[in-house]
């Protein structure tokens, strides 16, 4: 039997309906991958196309990834020729825009390869694999990133006194000012914190773990807006989180985190947040090695 990878269900939603997607996805018989274009912070959209620079940035990653990744491939390869053809395109029409403004993307990848499956990607986008054994677990490129961000909202709401006040993270200008600073020095040595978009040197950092697969196995691909039912929520572990995807499908898990986002927490008092509801995608993915 011949290895492959399976798509058994895909899911992708706004977390502001009247707002662009700034996710993206894709997927073919080498991988399977989700791209979370990061929200702006500048003053103003540079680019047209897509309704959001980081609808762009995410969707020029992802058509890229789709159409050329193999299973020979190397992925830190194209992200750099991707990379650098985002940034002569952004730059040529907008020669002057603060590096903060930059768009930019988070990525996880499940890469299909001739010597077995890999997890790969840069920051805080995830997958979550569980065997037939039972065992499961989380992959991400930046341990501790959901740590840091939940402790920088949680001092925001405590200057604000919640998600939607003083409208909302960018709003806030002493937020804002911090927000930029933290971007700014994304994608520098200083920061050592890499993410696709327009510096080609990030390939240089992409993180490639091997996924030893002995049996048919199971996986989530996903952004941190899905990623949240596990670890901002608590609702699920790695385990439960595939197992109930697999039993009931991804829509009444992403019905799920949109009660806890709406309904039960909305100003993020007990789940501290940048924003009430975070754009959301997810891919259920099953991993047959060979015989």
């Amino acid at each position: 039997m011949t290895s492959r990878i399976t798509i058994l269900d895909t899911i992708s939603d706004p977390g502001n309906p009247a707002k662009p997607n700034d996710d993206s996805f894709g997927h073919n018989d080498a991988c399977a991958f989700v791209i979370d274009g990061a929200t702006g912070l500048g003053d103003r959209q540079y680019m047209d196309e897509e309704g959001s620079d980081a609808a762009w940035i995410a969707q020029h990653f992802a058509r890229g990834f789709q159409d050329r990744i193999t299973r020979d491939s190397s992925v830190s390869e194209i992200a750099r020729s991707l990379s650098l053809a985002a940034r002569t395109e952004f730059l040529a029409h907008n020669e002057s825009v603060p590096r903060y403004a930059w768009p930019l993307t988070a990525f996880a990848m499940l890469h299909h390869t001739r010597d077995g499956f890999h997890f790969v990607g840069l920051g805080d986008s995830c997958l979550f694999l569980l065997q037939e054994d039972g065992s499961a677990a989380m992959h991400m490129a930046i341990p501790g990133a959901y740590e840091y961000e939940q402790n920088q909202a949680r001092k925001h709401i405590a200057r604000t006194g919640g998600i939607t006040k003083e409208g909302g993270a960018l709003g806030n200008s002493e937020t804002l000012a911090l927000l930029r600073q933290h971007r700014e020095r994304q994608n520098t040595p200083a920061s050592g914190v890499w993410t696709l978009g327009l510096v080609p040197e990030a390939a240089d950092h992409l993180v490639s773990e091997r996924l030893d697969i002995r049996r048919k196995a199971h996986a989530i691909v996903c952004s941190d807006g899905f990623s949240d039912l596990a670890v901002l929520y608590a609702t699920y572990d790695s385990t439960s989180l595939v197992r109930t995807a697999l039993a009931k499908g991804l829509r009444p898990m992403l019905d799920e985190l949109r009660r806890f986002e709406r309904a039960i927490d909305p100003e993020g008092l007990r789940y501290p947040r940048y924003k009430q509801s975070d754009d959301t995608t997810a891919l259920l993915v099953e991993l047959t090695p060979s015989a």
